[in-house]
């Protein structure tokens, strides 16, 4: 999947557009922003993710001769437009949030400035890699919130709507913050665990559940985790395997990684009676892992139950989103800029719904840290020249309701600028970290919100602000505009 050309993974009206532009040439450099409106599941934030595929794509963009084929064979291309498609390269630039990274509405978190049909035709295949792969990383920092430090594990890849969602969910979920995943190809293409232990059908194609177990064992001495449900979890399954660990440990084995897994039914009654059982059995320390359609609030359901569960496996509701299946982020224009010109004119989209209104202009975003906890105070999208000294008073203010305000002192605060260059001049300058490196910085920046924020119910919304130079632009363009529609 990796080696395939993607140039044409994208919408039709993409490319019917590049000819519109290139039948009527202009020399207009644009600038697009992505982004998206709505924080996933009703939460306070969103994981960046997808960015390294980003690369690979615009990398590697270019229409080959087959490519150029089909594309004459749909008779709606003419043969002037069809010879410049083969030469075609991204010669623009790409500024990025880097993946791993706690984001908020509105807030670009994808800058492409390029010639405006280099950023329109990479519109939709930016658009498909960054919604996924943030949501799923997203809903695996909550799913991970919930377990409070025990282990997720992913294992979704058989109920993922197909190869790509599940080869790159796996990345994304590991980016959020799971320890491993059932996923082999994703294990062996970017480089992070794979886990697993028996299904069902290995346990019902002995004789008995004792000889399935105790053969397992013998197989897997360091990583024996026995599914105890197939025919009575305590009073089959749990004995069972109770007898097996006896055997292993007289037999000299370290008992190290090893415990049971239940699959079905209670699973807070049966994590404790079952725990009841290994602890008096002197198997206290043994592994109690849990799947069966878990998610973030069924995992805070049952921790509050005091199960005794240790190590979780989620499948559909992580692999797919269940509760939420689409991110929402959106390409919009944002500023263009002729050849002779040396600023860019802001561009503004309106709409009857307030939400949907765009920012204008050349954008990046400062990220406002208390400088006594390290969290997170605000965010500030601004004009990409501007600059901000942290000695001195800052006062910011939601651009939705602008009489709310506040002032933050001068020293009490510090500022990171969270868009990087990815791409200058349609070469790449950017190396991204491994997925493991991106899942260490992702902890880190999930340490930065507060507790508030990360609630499932309710969560307290982390500000977007305006600076005051951009405000003004926006405001000045929704007047005219709101003028020219009255005249």
């Amino acid at each position: 999947m990796r080696a395939l050309n993607l140039t044409l993974l994208t919408d039709l009206y993409e490319l019917t557009m590049m000819q519109g532009y290139f039948k009527n040439p202009t020399d207009q450099v644009v600038v697009f922003d992505a982004f998206y409106r709505k924080n996933p599941c009703d939460g306070g934030y969103a994981i960046a993710a997808g960015l390294d595929q980003i690369i690979e794509y615009v990398r590697h963009l270019h229409f080959a001769p087959d490519d150029i084929d089909y594309l004459r064979s749909l008779n709606i291309f003419d043969a002037d437009f069809l010879e410049y498609l083969r030469g075609f390269h991204f010669t623009g630039d790409i500024y990025a949030v880097p993946e791993g990274t706690v984001v908020f509405p509105r807030e670009p978190l994808l800058k492409v400035i390029a010639p405006v049909m280099e950023a329109q035709l990479v519109e939709t295949t930016i658009l498909n890699l960054l919604n996924h792969q943030s949501l799923i990383a997203t809903k695996a920092s909550r799913v991970v919130y919930a377990a409070k430090g025990d282990g997720i594990m992913e294992f979704g890849l058989r109920r993922a709507q197909g190869p790509d969602a599940g080869l790159y969910g796996a990345r994304a979920a590991m980016i959020g913050g799971c320890i491993g995943t059932s996923n082999v190809l994703t294990g062996q293409m970017f480089q992070v665990p794979v886990k697993g232990t028996h299904a069902h059908s290995w346990i019902m194609s002995f004789p008995d559940e004792y000889t399935a177990f105790k053969t397992y064992a013998e197989l897997y001495p360091n990583a024996c985790i026995l599914l105890v449900d197939t025919y009575d979890v305590l009073n089959s399954g749990v004995p069972n395997a109770i007898r097996v660990f006896q055997e292993m440990k007289a037999a000299g084995h370290e008992m190290k990684g090893y415990g049971i897994r239940i699959d079905s039914g209670d699973l807070a009654y049966l994590s404790k009676q079952a725990y009841k059982m290994l602890d008096e059995a002197g198997f206290g320390d043994a592994i109690i892992s849990a799947s069966s359609d878990l998610d973030e609030y069924l995992i805070e359901s049952l921790k509050s139950q005091g199960a005794k569960i240790n190590s979780w496996g989620v499948g559909t509701n992580l692999i797919t989103c269940q509760d939420n299946p689409a991110f929402g982020g959106v390409y919009k224009l944002a500023a263009i800029k002729n050849a002779e010109d040396e600023d860019f004119v802001p561009k503004i989209k309106l709409s009857e719904n307030v939400e949907k209104v765009t920012n204008p202009g050349n954008k990046t975003i400062y990220r406002i840290y208390d400088k006594k906890t390290g969290k997170i105070r605000a965010d500030l999208i601004c004009l990409a020249n501007e600059t901000f000294d942290p000695k001195e008073d800052m006062i910011i203010f939601d651009p939705m309701a602008t009489w709310k305000k506040t002032k933050i002192a001068g020293g009490s605060y510090t500022l990171r600028e969270l868009l990087v260059p990815v791409f200058q001049k349609g070469e790449c300058v950017y190396t991204s970290p491994s997925v493991m490196e991106i899942r260490d910085i992702c902890q880190k920046e999930l340490n930065t919100l507060w507790d508030e924020t990360r609630r499932f119910a309710n969560p307290q919304e982390v500000y977007v602000d305006l600076s005051d130079k951009l405000f003004k632009i926006k405001s000045d363009l929704l007047e005219q505009m709101g003028q020219a529609s009255i005249q």
